[in-house]
């Protein structure tokens, strides 16, 4: 595919900027024609790529793409996952660019989404059109992007649920992961769930004058720093009654296994900036991002926090608080967990109210398997160096739900990077990675069942 890429490399960049240019923000209602634009514009995407039929079709929240190309009936079909939502671009003066104007510099495509995931899922489209341009596709594919994974994939069980047939597939492949090198390569096979919500303390019914009261009533802000502080004790463990009642400690052997992976503590902590880590006590780095648990404050705010000073006792206090959840620990019971432990610790000198938004359970595949095994021969061919397994800290949380629906596995196939400072600000995509991801890909459809 190498030549491919030479010969088209300028049309490929022209049309991924054309749809890193939309700002697809989910999150934000603002920005809902910007969903249906970027959504019709990778239909349009994957019908000059050579798809049968492709649309933008409606759910209860953000549109999903789906689009199909059939070479035979009797043979297999891969479905491609992907999302064309992103996070907000805030802080923008933390941006060292326009956040939504794509540039190409040290050797990376810079832009929100340029690798989580317009980046990823474009290679996907294009590893489809070479393999077409060049009679090699022995597979039905059929495309299913959605807009709403940043916000946790609301709408989309739903629709998967109710076009089961449409669906229906023998392997699920994405590319919305991370990788631990590029010298390095690595395929997840598996990832965490997660959890998440927001809790609001409320004090005295309005703000309050802090000479005349303070020291006199609870403080909200001060209230909420307490109760989030003894979630977490001395050892890093979450103080949540039942919170690890499901899950599975990893035997050595296992442990062993992931500790084959390669990491520099050193670079780590000089990538970062930071000193010294810190997480539960027991475990390495990489097992606390991986096979363990971990609750995380994700927002706090109240009071004034504008310019100058301001004596005020404020009214209410706020956090958003996340939990990533290993395999056998389920979404929907942490999330409840939490939100009655809250409650509990609550002093009666204030009101908690807990508000509730996405969460999904986590998975494992099995790295046995015929994709798995194509995936590694297809990522070694292309990086002269066999892929090794690795367990993703992060989440996506409809892959669990596409898995028990439809009764197949996903693959994990990701090219982006931790230096790609993907959600942050200044996200970027190596140029190599996203030309080695769609060669990988497209030997991928090569090797498998081979």
């Amino acid at each position: 595919m190498k030549e491919y890429i030479n010969q088209h490399s300028d049309r490929f960049l022209e049309e991924l900027f054309s749809i890193l240019r939309i700002p697809s923000v989910s999150a934000q209602s603002a920005h809902r024609e910007d969903m249906y634009k970027c959504a019709s514009a990778i239909s349009d995407l994957l019908l000059k790529a050579g798809a049968d039929e492709a649309g933008v079709c409606d759910t209860a929240g953000h549109p999903v793409v789906f689009a199909r190309k059939t070479v035979d009936p009797k043979a297999k079909t891969v479905l491609v996952y992907g999302h064309y939502d992103v996070q907000p671009a805030e802080p923008l003066e933390k941006w060292n660019s326009d956040p939504f104007e794509p540039e190409v510099h040290d050797g990376a495509i810079w832009c929100r989404g340029a690798n989580d995931d317009k980046g990823q899922l474009f290679m996907h489209i294009k590893a489809f059109e070479y393999l077409l341009a060049t009679g090699q596709l022995r597979y039905n594919v059929k495309f299913l992007f959605e807009g709403e994974e940043e916000i946790g994939s609301p709408s989309l069980p739903a629709w998967v649920k109710a076009n089961k047939k449409l669906l229906k597939a023998d392997i699920c492949l994405v590319s919305d992961t991370t990788m631990i090198s590029d010298k390095v390569p690595s395929i997840n096979c598996g990832m965490r769930g997660l959890s998440y919500l927001e809790v609001k303390v409320t004090g005295p019914n309005k703000d309050l004058h802090s000479g005349h009261y303070g020291g006199a009533i609870a403080n909200p802000i001060q209230v909420l720093c307490e109760m989030i502080s003894s979630l977490i004790d001395e050892d890093g463990r979450v103080t949540v009654p039942g919170f690890y009642d499901e899950v599975v400690e990893l035997s050595h052997a296992d442990r062993k296994l992931l500790a084959k992976a390669p990491f520099d503590m050193k670079e780590y902590k000089e990538f970062l900036d930071i000193r010294e880590v810190r997480g539960e006590k027991g475990y390495s780095t990489l097992e606390r991002t991986a096979i363990r648990p971990c609750l995380d404050v994700c927002g706090i705010w109240g009071g004034y926090t504008g310019q100058g000073s301001k004596t005020v006792l404020p009214s209410e206090a706020h956090a958003k608080i996340s939990m990533r959840l290993v395999p056998n620990q389920r979404s929907a019971k942490i999330t409840r967990l939490l939100k009655k432990h809250l409650l509990a610790i609550a002093p009666k000198c204030v009101k908690v109210e807990v508000t509730e938004y996405e969460g999904g359970d986590g998975f494992l595949i099995p790295i046995s398997s015929t994709a798995y095994r194509a995936a590694s021969r297809a990522m070694a061919e292309v990086y002269g160096i066999e892929p090794v397994p690795s367990r993703g800290g992060g989440s996506i949380p409809i892959l669990a739900e596409i898995q028990k629906i439809l009764g197949i596995d996903p693959l994990l196939m990701g090219f982006g990077l931790e230096r790609d400072t993907i959600h942050s600000p200044n996200e970027s995509f190596l140029l190599r990675q996203f030309y080695a991801g769609m060669e990988s890909i497209a030997l991928f459809y090569r090797y498998w069942e081979d």
